[in-house]
């Protein structure tokens, strides 16, 4: 059989040519590839193995999958892909997805609330089986994402209200007490947590709650701050670290230092920034603890004490959570907060001959 061609490119067979090829119909050679063999006799199995084989046919997979009423696609929706951490959750989950015989595709909302509706819209256009969600958080007056279109969802590190879901993330709590409990052990006891906008956002949300109850179950052993960045200013966070620096060495204050708690890996850049901008260094006249650990945090002053969110580990769990759900198991929701590690650096260690810097 002639196969039509383009501009003299070999056009790409279809099943019509291999079923022409083979002198059968189109559903015979669909029975062929799902496997069905045993309602055709072995000389027509044999010849469309044959054209098959002639041609060099090879079925869409995508076809096959919906024909069997799943794609093998997981819609993944991220909040902000320029984010380190959301990165480094999709390469976990696309690992995971990949080894489960699953592919990822991806939606970025660019940190714009107003795109989680068009993001699952737009996913399950192309027959996704399920979501992994980074969404934006829930404010009132946003778009919700409550309507899947009947898919199983799994979020993740964000929390959405009234969304039937299984969670992922890191136990916030958990390392908001490991970061506040380490500093004040090395004589830090004047702490300041700087975080992102609030919004609605779990995470943030769970941090500085977790900030303050943990200052609060230390007593008069500790004093606590939160200044949450909804100025953008350089000169806001400056007035910032500069009470901080000047209440933990005042007068009669001696005893306390002061030190920053970061909410996550880009309050913990513009800390840096502001630490060269006053001339002053990690470890001597501030200490710090920031969440997230990103690959430059060893390269800043004496190095930067982090809390290292187990990336990689959330994005399988979310994604084994999705697979689970896919294949049958039913049930309540889900919650799995995993735990972080505390890297010790030089920003939060004892700090040695400070008083000689005030």
């Amino acid at each position: 059989m002639a196969v039509a061609t383009v501009e003299g490119a070999r056009a790409r067979p279809t099943i019509a040519d291999v079923a022409f090829e083979a002198g059968v119909s189109k559903a015979t050679v669909s029975r062929f590839f799902n496997h069905r063999e045993r309602l055709l006799s072995p000389d027509i199995a044999t010849r469309v193995e044959a054209a098959i084989a002639k041609l060099g046919y090879v079925p869409s997979p995508m076809a096959q999958a919906l024909s069997h009423g799943r794609s093998r696609l997981i819609g993944l929706v991220v909040a902000d892909i320029t984010n380190p951490f959301s990165v480094a959750v999709l390469r976990g989950a696309e690992k995971a997805c990949q080894d489960a015989g699953y592919l990822v595709m991806l939606f970025n909302l660019g940190n714009d609330r107003q795109r989680e509706r068009i993001a699952i819209d737009a996913l399950a256009s192309y027959q996704v089986d399920g979501f992994i969600l980074n969404t934006q958080g829930q404010d009132e007056g946003h778009a919700e994402v409550n309507a899947l279109h009947g898919r199983p969802a799994v979020l993740v590190d964000r929390r959405y209200a009234g969304l039937n879901a299984d969670f992922v993330s890191l136990d916030n709590p958990g390392a908001m007490r490991a970061a506040c409990d380490h500093l004040i052990a090395e004589g830090w006891s004047d702490l300041l947590y700087i975080t992102q906008p609030l919004k609605g956002v779990s995470s943030r949300l769970e941090r500085t709650a977790a900030f303050s109850q943990c200052v609060a179950a230390r007593g008069a052993n500790a004093i606590g701050e939160i200044l949450e960045l909804v100025d953008a200013s350089d000169e806001t966070l400056d007035s910032a670290l500069r009470v901080l620096w000047q209440r933990a060495g005042g007068p009669g204050c001696a005893h306390r230092r002061g030190a920053v708690v970061a909410g996550n890996s880009v309050v913990t850049l513009r800390v840096a920034a502001a630490m060269v901008r006053l001339g002053w260094s990690f470890g001597v006249d501030l200490g710090f603890v920031g969440f997230d650990d990103p690959e430059w945090a060893p390269l800043i002053g004496p190095g930067l004490t982090t809390v290292a969110q187990p990336t990689d580990a959330i994005g399988r769990c979310a994604a084994q959570c999705l697979i689970e759900r896919l294949q049958g198991m039913q049930g309540p929701a889900r919650e799995r907060l995993l735990p972080g590690q505390l890297v010790v650096r030089g920003s939060s260690v004892s700090p040695v001959g400070a008083a000689a810097h005030r």
